[in-house]
Parts: structure tokens; sequence; C-alpha cells
């Protein structure tokens, strides 16, 4: 069950990123979705679902692989020395 709530979790913002691509796209076509108002608007709304999933994603990813350690040496927390 766990696994299902964390894939879960993941695809969400995959497909929130999907979509952002899919408005980006429209706009630049010149296909207004129902929504949105102007083409401008929607490239806009698209672009911020795009990066946010993506920048979701990409925590996710450097999270787990900061708790692993196989990550490079730039991208590991410093820790604080007394």
């Amino acid at each position: 069950m766990e696994r299902m709530i964390a894939l879960l979790i993941l695809v969400v913002p995959g497909l929130a990123a999907a979509l952002g691509i899919k408005w980006m796209r429209d706009a630049l076509f010149g296909v207004i979705q129902p929504p949105f108002a102007a083409l401008w608007l929607q490239f806009l709304a698209g672009l911020a679902l795009f990066a946010a999933g993506l920048a979701f994603i990409g925590g996710f990813l450097l999270h787990r692989d900061r708790k692993r350690n196989k990550v490079q040496a730039r991208f590991q927390r410093k820790r604080k020395t007394p």
C-alpha cells in the first residue's frame, strides 16, 4: 500500500508536467483551451505546470540519491562543523 501511495505521489506531478507541455504546444499552434481567454496566458500556465512538475520530480530524485550517498560531492549537503 505504501508503494502505491508513493507511486501516486510521483505520477501526479508527472501528469501535471505533461499537461503543461500540451498547453504550451497548443498555445504555439494557436489552439485555445477552454479555461483560458488568451494564448499567452495558456502558455504561461503550461510553463508553470511543467516547471513545477519537473522541479518536484527532480527534487524527489535528488533527495533519494542523497539518502543513498549516490550524488557527486557538489550535490551533497554541507555539514555544519562546530
